[in-house]
């Protein structure tokens, strides 16, 4: 792989782990004063632990990131499959919510929702980019 190119992957796995453990950390044990910020308090469900499952997984997953950001992405992209894919399912369920349903803010598909996206098709780039070129080796 081209240094450039591969540099340029690592960035963006690098700041996918920052957003996503960050999230996660927010979302995990400070989800109240984050649902307080954006002036949805109303919206938070009477047992907490649900908004703190969530922010644990994406904790998790921005550990998984910084794991590809510092390794190998051949030999990491299983892993990136799994990370795309994680990036699929929000996406997936925040354009769902916006065009069917309702949303509690728009950051959860405006921000959010655009952030993932964009990290979303850059993955989706990356492992198909290291798939072609690793089955073409074979």
């Amino acid at each position: 792989m081209e240094q450039k190119r591969e540099k340029f992957y690592k960035a963006i796995f690098l700041a996918t782990a920052i957003y996503d453990l960050i999230l996660g950390i927010v979302f995990t044990f400070f989800y109240k004063f984050a649902f307080n910020l954006i002036g949805i308090s109303e919206k938070l469900p009477e047992y907490g632990a649900y908004i703190s499952l969530i922010g644990a997984f994406l904790f998790v997953i921005g550990v998984a990131y910084y794991l590809i950001y510092r390794g190998d992405l051949n030999k990491n992209r299983d892993l990136i499959l799994v990370g795309t894919l994680y990036k699929l399912a929000y996406v997936s369920i925040a354009l769902f919510y916006a065009f069917f349903g309702k949303i509690p803010h728009w950051l959860f598909v405006g921000l959010f929702g655009v952030l993932d996206m964009i990290f979303l098709i850059l993955m989706i780039e990356c492992y198909l980019y290291l798939k072609k070129n690793n089955d073409s080796k074979i």
